[in-house]
């Protein structure tokens, strides 16, 4: 008796509409769209990706820093030949191995006293910032407050979370306080319960603007009153244009509102996708006891990357203890790159579009960090970037991804990181062909 074959059936369609909502957010798209449009297009000039410059990278120094690590390991640390390996090979704790190193960066760079153990480090600073929106998120009327126009990553991070975003208007000096004191109120009289407000103090991402000192001040002042935590984001602070650097929120903060997010992508190299976050506020759990947010990230953690590869974090470590734990010491020559382009970009600007002339463009004045943001008499929408990458060689971002809606629709954002003197030139002379053309 032959059997009767099943019916021929396709592969397993699955609908959108019955996964997770966060998946059909545009926010979770913007990335994705903007490495494809790059993707097509190799040959234009780019001022899109945030990236850091590539000029100084050598193969070699990833085992440069590999070897300082575990030299560090075997001579100051004193652990024998059977641990060094182990401490390499194997998973290794959930909050990370490098702990004192980073802690130590923290205090030479940053002023940060902060204890190794309430470091937590992850899979890049986005793990970080899923990691504390996970454990922040109670129930729906939890809500985390964004300094807009906000950081995608932030953004799309709060939607897998089911937490809701609430934009707070970003100001000159960086944030417009009044509108977060007025953001508070509006949430609380819905009924949702704000659990923090994130934001990137320096040179932030996608406008390069800072806060000033007094808004800092005041910042903590109103969150301790409020009894709202700030998550700090601080990627590009020590690529300072101007020789003045300010103090980061967490080393001036005196009663534990912040929760200090930082990367290595810039400073270090991207491809290692390392992260922190430095969680040192304290937790009281069910029996009375209580402990550090860290070992509640922790937890998370555990359940989502187990834990950070060892040798992101060796590598990491090694540049650390090749500079005598300092960033900026390790970073002299990208930083003069960086302030080098910011002074081409804004100089090019200015030959292109002097005052009083047409088309009217107008661009903000960072102090630096990676990016500035252009004013166009018309919208710079995704339609128009990629006719950019195709008629005129030249890609940037459009500010619309970082606003909820249609804001900003006439501006654009400009990343100089990873463009060469040459291609700033090349570049600004096929935007300005571009601008024309679209104002008429």
């Amino acid at each position: 008796m032959t059997a009767t074959p099943p019916p021929e059936t396709g592969p397993v369609e699955l609908d959108v509409a019955g996964l997770h909502t966060s998946l059909r957010d545009p926010a979770l798209e913007s990335m994705n769209f903007l490495n494809e449009i790059a993707g097509r297009y190799p040959d234009a000039v780019s001022f899109a990706p945030g990236r850091p410059y590539e000029g100084f990278f050598e193969v070699e120094q990833v085992h440069t820093y590999l070897r300082r690590y575990e030299r560090y390991l075997a001579d100051e640390r004193r652990l024998p030949p059977d641990e060094v390996r182990r401490a390499l090979f194997q998973y290794g704790r959930t909050k990370g191995i490098v702990h004192e190193v980073v802690a130590r960066c923290l205090e030479v760079d940053e002023g940060i006293h902060a204890d190794p153990e309430a470091l937590v480090l992850t899979v890049g600073c986005q793990e970080a910032m899923y990691l504390v929106l996970r454990a922040l998120r109670a129930d729906a009327r939890d809500a985390v407050l964004a300094v807009a126009p906000a950081y995608v990553g932030l953004v799309g991070a709060a939607r897998l979370v089911d937490m809701e975003v609430l934009p707070v208007a970003s100001a000159p000096n960086g944030v417009d306080l009044d509108d977060l004191t007025a953001a508070l109120s509006r949430a609380r009289r819905a009924g949702l319960r704000p659990r923090a407000c994130y934001l990137v103090p320096d040179f932030s991402n996608p406008t390069g603007v800072s806060l000033d000192l007094p808004t800092r001040r005041a910042l903590l002042e109103l969150a301790a009153r409020e009894g709202l935590l700030l998550l700090e984001d601080n990627p590009y602070g020590v690529f300072d244009a101007t020789g003045e650097r300010l103090p980061t929120l967490k080393s001036l903060d005196t009663t534990g509102q912040v929760v200090y997010l930082g990367s290595f992508a810039k400073t270090g190299f991207p491809g290692a996708r390392l992260g922190f976050a430095v969680a040192d506020q304290r937790v009281r759990t069910a029996d009375g006891r209580t402990g550090l947010f860290a070992d509640e990230l922790s937890k998370v953690k555990s359940m989502v990357t187990v834990n950070t590869p060892a040798l992101s974090q060796a590598v990491i470590a090694g540049k650390l203890l090749e500079h005598g734990y300092s960033l900026e010491k390790a970073n002299r020559r990208e930083i003069e790159v960086y302030r080098d382009n910011l002074r081409r970009m804004l100089d090019g600007l200015a030959r292109r579009f002097p005052a009083g002339s047409r088309p009217r463009v107008a661009w903000n004045t960072p102090g630096g960090g990676f990016f500035l943001v252009v004013t166009v008499p018309f919208r710079g929408d995704d339609a128009l970037l990629e006719h950019s990458a195709r008629e005129h060689g030249v890609l940037w971002t459009p500010m619309r991804h970082f606003y909820e809606g249609e804001s900003a629709a006439d501006r654009i954002r400009l990343s100089f990181s990873q463009v060469t003197p040459e291609q700033i030139e090349l570049g600004l002379d096929r935007l300005a062909a571009l601008i024309r053309e679209q104002a008429g």
